[in-house]
């Protein structure tokens, strides 16, 4: 009797001590960009799940900016690529109101100007109180476990490797077919 007691004691701490280190593992799981959806610009649902296996550049877009001419790169680079990369356009007027058009009126802008026909998402906020999920995943390391960064104006891009991972961010001095993207690529 005492055996088959310490027995069950013994598994007892055992079994406790497992379901506690799985509980442990569970609740230190970094995030995945691939939780995160957003809406595109003519309101259907984006599951970012949907692309792993291809990387996916996330740039935020304004209309009026002066960087506003890197949606013709943009555009190539989505040609050039698209077999392996996918590219989203994230609308935001957070620096200098120099996006704000409505959804119908930047998809206009967009596909008559430059003929974009990469992915574009409805208008978000990049940084401050109400950022939205994604960004606050691409700007802070503890989400996305490499680094943390701030969005500095429009037109900042983000590279996401095929499992999901930040591969690195540029500045919007960064063309998109600079050869410091393009080679990640």
């Amino acid at each position: 009797m005492k055996i088959a007691l310490i027995l069950v004691a013994a598994l007892s701490l055992f079994f406790g001590a497992f379901l506690t280190n799985q509980n442990s593992k569970i609740m230190n799981a970094k995030p995945s960009i691939y939780d995160i959806s957003l809406t595109g610009l003519t309101g259907e649902k984006i599951d970012l799940s949907t692309f792993k296996g291809k990387k996916i550049l996330i740039v935020n877009t304004a209309s009026e900016c002066g960087f506003t001419k890197q949606f013709a790169d943009l555009q190539k680079l989505h040609e050039k690529y698209k077999d392996k990369l996918m590219i989203i356009g994230v609308p935001c007027n957070q620096f200098g109101g120099q996006e704000p058009g409505n959804a119908q009126e930047i998809q206009s802008f967009c596909q008559v100007n430059y003929g974009v026909t990469f992915l574009m998402t409805e208008k978000v906020d990049v940084k401050g109180e109400s950022q939205h999920p994604l960004y606050q995943w691409l700007t802070k390391k503890d989400l996305n476990g490499v680094k943390s960064s701030s969005v500095k104006w429009n037109f900042q891009k983000y590279l996401i490797d095929e499992q999901g991972n930040l591969l690195d961010y540029y500045f919007s001095l960064t063309n998109p077919m600079s050869s410091k993207i393009t080679k990640q690529l």
